[in-house]
């Protein structure tokens, strides 16, 4: 990609950001679109953290990270605090490597 597309890409981004609140003012979005941007943002962020994790270029990429991906996920589930998510994926990735 070119230094020409790239500016351009991020100079149309800007425009549109800056746009959106002159155009949309003080209005509210409708309640059914509030609620459906929502509830896609954890499944975008649950697909975004599955791609990084078992995307090895073009293959499925089982390694120390599915095991401490899945502890993760249970903590989560169990609404622990985020610094023990962290620290016990962390752990047990460290300790499959071992």
């Amino acid at each position: 990609m070119s230094w020409t597309a790239l500016l351009a890409l991020a100079a149309g981004a800007y425009v549109l950001k800056a746009v959106g609140p002159v155009l949309v003012g003080n209005r509210q979005l409708p309640a059914d679109v509030t609620q459906a941007l929502e509830l896609l943002s954890v499944p975008l962020v649950a697909a975004l953290v599955a791609v990084r994790t078992l995307d090895g270029g073009g293959k499925l990429v089982l390694d120390a990270r599915v095991p401490a991906l899945a502890v993760a996920a249970v903590l989560v589930w169990r609404k622990a605090p985020f610094p023990v998510v962290l620290i016990a994926a962390a752990a047990t990735a460290a300790l499959l490597r071992l």
